[in-house]
């Protein structure tokens, strides 16, 4: 079962998140099989870190919860809330199987989370998403997929990976996604991001 979680820091708690580097990483370690996409992110304007995003494969909701709220950054407080839910691995791959890097441009975490109301329609909105994105952005998508409840059919947003020329490039994606077209989304979260993991020597 994949997951995606979502991690929001705390305003003040960078400096207790580079103290615990090595902990994360070394936590995370555990998880490289698993993993499919993981990074920090950072605001759009000033310095430092917002959050810390993953998308991993496990067994089970009890062990996502396990991954979430066992991981040192999370015990410690760095994070203020996180978001976990059921994600659908659309394109099959992982972020270090993306190809398509190109100078200069930016790589963003949009997070979309779909309104309380019942999506009869979601087969066409799903199927008219994928062409969407696909036909008109394959080079740009490193990884996206529908969030889903725990139940893993019900739709509850999409959250996308892409690498795109500036933030008004991704916020037009958005506005043109056939769920946003259609009024589903409720909240459309466009983040700064970049690969995660422990730095190369």
């Amino acid at each position: 079962m994949e997951y995606f979680i979502y991690c929001r820091d705390r305003a003040d708690s960078l400096d207790l998140r580079m103290r615990l580097n090595e902990d994360h990483w070394t936590f995370m370690d555990g998880y490289a099989e698993e993993m499919i996409a993981r990074g920090p992110t950072f605001p759009a304007k000033g310095d430092g870190v917002s959050g810390s995003m993953h998308i991993v494969d496990l067994p089970d909701a009890a062990a996502a919860q396990r991954f979430a709220f066992e991981e040192p950054n999370y015990k410690a407080g760095v994070y203020r809330d996180g978001l976990i839910r059921r994600w659908r691995n659309t394109l099959g791959r992982t972020m270090w199987e993306y190809t398509g890097t190109t100078a200069g441009f930016g790589r963003f975490l949009i997070i979309a989370q779909g309104g309380p109301e019942a999506v009869a329609e979601l087969g066409l909105l799903d199927a008219a998403q994928r062409r969407y994105l696909e036909d008109g952005f394959r080079d740009r998508l490193i990884a996206y997929g529908p969030l889903l409840a725990e139940d893993g059919v019900t739709w509850r947003g999409t959250a996308v990976l892409a690498e795109l020329a500036d933030r008004e490039a991704a916020e037009a994606m958005m506005a043109g996604d056939p769920y946003a077209r259609a009024g589903r989304y409720e909240s459309v979260e466009i983040h700064d991001w970049r690969f995660g993991g422990r730095p190369e020597d």
